[in-house]
């Protein structure tokens, strides 16, 4: 089996999680321009259309074929809603981690969980991973939120292990494995 995630798209009752084509750049830009994405993303500033572009025509693609994970945009009723990816993927213990972000109109509206559940179910399901991980600064109450709702189980806290603009935070573990799907 070779170590590289299919391109998959995933649909859900109202969600498509597909590659980013170069027609969401603007979303993106849109997006990530946000204040409460940005408080907690560790992203470029400024960030314009040329890392946007950089994102979905070098870096998604590039990140699928290395193996280290999978970019997913996220879909609704024809407009992007955020970005899910599966990153620091480690292949010989089948573990990986979700990590997204929502645009503005999409909070709040339940999307980032179904996105969730959609791709850690493909992970553990389809890709037979044993192992997802969310890492959530404590004091991002959203997404720890889509965390308990999507039925991760919290496991502590990884103590000054993010960076945000900020600086350094303490991360919230949660994990999804396969005897919690049952």
């Amino acid at each position: 089996m070779e170590d590289l995630f299919p391109d998959v798209v995933l649909r859900t009752g109202r969600l498509t999680l597909r590659a980013p084509p170069a027609g969401d750049v603007d979303a993106i830009v849109d997006a990530v321009s946000d204040p409460v994405t940005r408080r907690w993303l560790p992203l470029p500033d400024p960030y314009g259309r040329d890392e946007a572009l950089a994102f979905v025509a070098e870096k998604a693609p590039a990140v699928r074929a290395s193996g280290a994970g999978l970019i997913r945009a996220i879909e609704c009723d024809g407009d992007l809603a955020g970005m899910i990816d599966l990153k620091k993927t480690d292949w010989r213990h089948r573990a990986t981690e979700i990590g997204y972000w929502a645009v503005p109109a999409a909070r709040a509206r339940g999307v980032m969980t179904e996105a969730t559940v959609a791709l850690s179910r493909w992970v553990l399901t389809g890709a037979a991973f044993e192992r997802v991980v969310l890492r959530i600064a404590p004091g991002n109450e959203a997404s720890i939120k889509v965390a308990e709702r999507a039925g991760f189980a919290y496991e502590g806290v990884a103590r000054n292990a993010g960076i945000v603009p900020s600086g350094r935070v303490d991360l919230a573990i949660y994990s999804l494995i396969p005897a919690d799907l049952s």
